[in-house]
């Protein structure tokens, strides 16, 4: 199998990231694309600034071999959006590696060669069988000697409904539901939501992001209302860290959301869990929560919950997977969001990522499963650790060349949802509307 490819499915920053390393310790990549061209998911968040630095956004192998391109480095102090981060890193780097990317390139299956996942005779030493399918819809078969998946989980977001499938009517109401934060840059879009009923749904930093874009149009654009919605009891510590923050750009969201909410523009609900979706008779919505409450004359909804991976196409391989985040099992407890915060989870490589089914890694979004608040260096560190495995330096690959930035409170599952005190009504607890006003 050695004169076979690594296969790495997916041309994002962490997938290209990979085959820079895997260049670097002397392998084959094929980084397999199923959109048009690299970072074809950053590209549909074009317009949204990342709160991580150039410095933090740039894989160390592939900025070297950037370099012997002739590539002209980014500011490392700068913040960059995610159109800035494709034209300028992710699209040079995937033309420095030349024949080794491949776009229009879906992977739907992956398996070893003539056996299923039961079958346990001579699988360790059989490649494996990478199906793939072409934009025009033609099929084949590669041959593997290792897969990296790092197609991440950017085209599988959660739903809006409470209990991690759709509410009743939700897909129904498809066309007044979005589950990426909206470009208010786009005359189309900033039309959709001017003037009208919006409801965000989500504790996160997306949510947060959409909030300050959105509380802009209920200065320029008379009667537009927003209301937050959240599932857990009480705002508590979702703005973050503030200026304690070790990430300024993040800790700068947090405050600007807070003070949009301070200043009135932002009607907030807690502990309303979405369980069903009404249409009246002018089209608008009521959303009504499992305990009843409604929020009603719903011109727009916004859910941003976070995503979870899609792992149909991978049913053929031995995997080991955390029964709540979906995340392999020695991961899982360092990421957990009942205990971590994005700033106490460890860096972590080909250890943790290991599977039972030999040479098979999930990295970078992906490998968090349901948990969120996922740093591009995480995925850089897992890339490198998986690289040196692969190439049987294990002591590079136990090595930790990361150090994260420690504060900013990144909860949004679990036990971050239930009330402050769980005693005053549980899960069931009556949504009400809190008022943050200026101190």
């Amino acid at each position: 199998m050695n004169e076979l490819p690594v296969v790495v499915i997916g041309a994002g920053p962490v997938g290209l990231a990979a085959a820079a390393e895997l260049v670097e310790r002397g392998f084959e990549p094929l980084v397999l694309e199923r959109g048009a061209g690299a970072g074809a998911g950053v590209a549909e968040w074009n317009h949204v600034r990342l709160f991580s630095a150039w410095s933090e956004l740039v894989a160390p192998a592939a900025g070297r071999l950037l370099e012997d391109t002739g590539w002209a480095r980014p500011d490392d102090e700068a913040y960059p959006t995610g159109s800035e981060w494709a034209e300028r890193y992710l699209r040079p780097l995937a033309t420095a590696l030349g024949h080794r990317v491949r776009f229009d390139a879906e992977v739907v299956g992956v398996a070893r060669r003539g056996r299923d996942r039961v079958v346990d005779g001579g699988r360790d030493t059989e490649p494996f069988t990478v199906h793939v399918r072409a934009g025009d819809g033609s099929e084949e078969r590669i041959a593997a000697r290792a897969v990296i998946d790092a197609s991440g989980t950017w085209s599988t977001p959660n739903p809006l409904g409470g209990e991690g499938l759709p509410a009743i009517g939700e897909r129904a109401a498809a066309d007044r539901i979005a589950y990426r934060v909206p470009d208010l840059g786009d005359p189309a879009v900033r039309n959709r939501y001017a003037g009208g009923h919006v409801v965000v749904a989500g504790s996160g930093h997306s949510a947060l992001t959409a909030l300050v874009a959105l509380s802009g149009l209920t200065k320029d654009a008379p009667g537009t209302r927003i209301s937050w919605v959240l599932r857990r009891g009480s705002v508590g510590n979702t703005f973050g860290g503030g200026d304690a923050d070790q990430l300024p750009a993040r800790g700068a969201l947090g405050l600007r959301a807070q003070e949009a909410v301070k200043s009135g523009l932002i009607d907030v609900v807690t502990g309303f869990r979405t369980e069903a979706l009404e249409r009246d008779d002018a089209g608008r919505l009521a959303l009504i929560s499992s305990a009843g409450q409604r929020i009603e004359h719903v011109d727009e909804v916004v859910t941003l919950s976070g995503f979870r991976p899609d792992l149909t196409w991978l049913s053929e391989l031995r995997l080991e997977l955390d029964p709540t985040l979906q995340a392999p099992v020695a991961l899982a407890p360092l990421i957990d969001p009942n205990v971590h915060s994005c700033g106490t989870v460890y860096p972590h490589g080909a250890k943790e990522l290991a599977h039972p089914e030999k040479d098979f890694y999930l990295a970078g979004m992906k490998s968090y499963g349901r948990a969120p608040t996922f740093l591009a260096m995480t995925g850089y560190e897992q890339v490198r650790s998986i690289a040196a495995e692969l190439a049987g330096d294990h002591e590079a690959a136990t090595r930790i060349e990361l150090h994260m930035a420690e504060t900013g409170v990144c909860g949004g599952a679990g036990l971050f949802d239930e009330p402050d005190d769980a005693a005053s009504g549980g899960c069931c607890v009556t949504p009400e509307t809190e008022v943050l006003t200026r101190s």
